[in-house]
């Protein structure tokens, strides 16, 4: 697959995209949203968006900052996998109410189990790190981008 618009005619073209986006998923210092969740956020969204480019990216950015492989593995399971605290469930479960909005209304157990584990500026962080996977989503996969992986012979 050949990117539509390339990276760098993008960046070139819209430089604050870049800046906003990456602004929108900075989380408050003082914010108890681990990098091990973040990135599992942004990965299961990647996922649910088909988008190779961010899920290639999320994976090597997890493991660099010691996530298991074995949580990577599984993590479109999650519900299944005994390896995921009920703080890991509750932001999943939000985020993926999140990204499928368009066909299925966000349940209120789903959002009240989530602002008992977060609190309410707890949520909105996480929101904030939700909006900003599925906008770059959105490019990525828009413009198909596509990450660098060496074909197997």
């Amino acid at each position: 697959m050949q990117n539509r618009i390339s990276q760098e005619a993008l960046y070139d073209h819209c430089p604050r995209l870049v800046t906003h986006l990456i602004a929108l998923g900075k989380v408050n210092p003082q914010s108890d949203i681990s990098a091990s969740l973040k990135h599992l956020v942004k990965l299961r969204v990647s996922q649910l968006n088909h988008c190779c480019f961010c899920q290639h990216m999320h994976t090597q950015e997890a493991r660099q900052d010691g996530e298991q492989q074995d949580r990577l593995d599984v993590l479109t399971a999650w519900r299944e996998a005994p390896c995921f605290s009920h703080r890991e469930r509750a932001a999943l479960a939000w985020a993926e109410a999140l990204t499928q909005i368009s066909t299925e209304p966000v349940a209120h157990t789903v959002y009240q189990d989530a602002v008992t584990q977060f609190g309410e500026s707890g949520l909105i962080e996480l929101t904030t790190i939700i909006l900003e996977i599925n906008s770059w989503n959105r490019v990525a996969v828009g413009f198909q981008f596509s990450p660098d992986i060496q074909v197997a012979v």
